[in-house]
């Protein structure tokens, strides 16, 4: 460093020193592009420096030249500035996004005028379709749109550590190394195209020998990352992840480039399946056969809000087809029909008797999914050899034989199955208060119909007739 900045080599100004911090990071991690400087008398004196393609700690020439450098860079052509003191560390200014270098040279200015230290970095896009996140031991917890600190608030992807580095190789292609962080606290953010000093495509942030055990790991959705790829294309991930037979899966993303998972069936045809952020019973389309995507999501979601991604999955040769759910009485309710599924979920089927070897690898799967994952509910297809899950949900049902959803009403209004599930979800909307629905027929607790009373939460039952 600069000898007339000896005066800073001192136990007590290095404690605060973040670029100093930032720099160490470096020597191990791909840290974001940055550029530090010191204050003096004669103005900002350059501290570090971490760019791609320049040697570490780099002197340039002058302040405008470094920053220069840091912009000619810098995938976003914008750069923050930060700036700290032994007394305000945390608490002090905060440019995000500059996008010219001299508006960022005369901000480095002012603050050393103020006495702060700065740090310019490249501006890091955390809405490009990446996550941002933390590692510790053997769990990862993550989400899109936020930087690592977004695991303060509610609505986190909770995975172990192995499973985060699978689905992160399935969806990004990405191999991610979180080794730093198996016996510390390790902050990262994940990204379609590389990025940092190291131009790799996970950028760390900060590494702490903090640990602290995190004991036993629930997963669970809908979090923001399965918001983000729709929740029938996360569901199906976890169920691959944990090592169940899914059919093979090309998800369409409207924010993710496409990807795939999941095992050939022997069936060389394609079901097209909507993907909504969060479930949707029966709303939105799935189809036998090629549909054109683009036009689906036109027709369906012209404002790109409901509807995540459109999966392309192979057809499974269907002898039976089923689902299955744990009701709020802790016992699993098995339903399906000879064949394919559809009619049977949309309440154009009854349930049929299933042949007792079908029930037994339907209860088996559902036993070692409730061992890896706790309560779940799916729909699988039997193809007389093998049980294929074609949706996982997380969590038990509220429904326990004819009470479809538990609750009292002062009033009760009869509904006709066969008028199908629109019409139930628009009187489940526009219900006046405290009051109830009472089916006309017995349904599948399994079924559209039941999930759609469920996600509308009104209080529901089969009429005793």
């Amino acid at each position: 460093m600069n000898s007339s900045h000896e005066k800073f080599d001192q136990p007590d100004v290095w404690a605060f020193r973040k670029d100093k911090t930032l720099d160490r990071l470096a020597e191990t991690f791909n840290v974001a592009q940055f550029v530090s400087f010191a204050p003096a008398e004669e103005g900002p004196v350059q501290q570090f420096c971490r760019i791609a393609d320049i040697e570490a700690n780099h002197q340039f020439e002058s302040v405008a030249e470094a920053i220069q450098t840091l912009f000619e860079r810098s995938s976003e052509g914008t750069v923050n500035v930060r700036s700290f003191s032994a007394h305000q560390s945390q608490s002090r200014e905060f440019l995000y996004g500059v996008d010219n270098v001299d508006a960022t040279v005369d901000a480095v200015k002012r603050f050393t005028d103020e006495g702060a230290f700065t740090i310019v970095n490249e501006t890091i896009d955390v809405s490009d379709g990446g996550v941002s996140g933390v590692v510790m031991g053997d769990v990862v917890e993550f989400r899109p749109d936020m930087t690592p600190r977004g695991v303060e608030k509610p609505g986190f992807a909770r995975l172990p550590t192995e499973w985060a580095i699978h689905l992160f190789k399935t969806v990004y292609g990405i191999d991610v190394d979180f080794s730093g962080g198996r016996k510390g606290r390790l902050e990262f953010s994940l990204h379609p195209r590389p990025r940092g000093w190291k131009q790799d495509n996970v950028i760390f942030w900060e590494h702490s020998d903090d640990f602290f055990p995190t004991g036993s790991i629930k997963v669970e959705w809908p979090n923001d990352f399965s918001r983000m790829i729709g929740d029938k294309a996360y569901g199906l991930l976890i169920a691959d992840m944990s090592g169940f037979l899914v059919p093979r899966t090309t998800v369409l993303g409207r924010r993710v480039a496409p990807f795939s998972f999941g095992h050939g069936t022997g069936l060389e045809e394609i079901w097209i399946r909507t993907s909504p952020r969060e479930q949707v019973p029966g709303k939105f389309t799935t189809a036998r056969g090629w549909h054109d995507p683009f036009a689906l999501l036109q027709r369906e979601d012209p404002d790109g809000t409901a509807i995540s991604s459109v999966l392309a999955q192979k057809g499974v040769a269907a002898q039976w087809s089923g689902a299955a759910i744990e009701t709020s009485s802790g016992d699993l309710v098995v339903e399906g029909i000879k064949g394919t599924g559809d009619r049977f979920m949309v309440g154009l089927a009854n349930p049929e008797p299933i042949p007792e070897p079908v029930l037994s690898r339907v209860y088996e799967v559902h036993g070692r999914l409730r061992g890896i994952l706790g309560a779940t509910r799916f729909e699988w297809v039997f193809d007389g050899t093998e049980l294929w899950i074609v949706q996982l949900h997380s969590g038990a049902s509220v429904s326990n034989g004819d009470t479809i959803v538990p609750g009292d009403a002062s009033e009760w209004v009869g509904f006709d199955v066969s008028q199908g599930l629109e019409a139930l979800r628009l009187l489940s909307a526009n219900l006046k208060p405290n009051t109830g629905i009472v089916l006309d027929r017995r349904i599948g607790l399994t079924s559209h119909i039941a999930d759609v009373l469920r996600k509308a939460g009104v209080p529901a039952r089969v009429s005793a007739r």
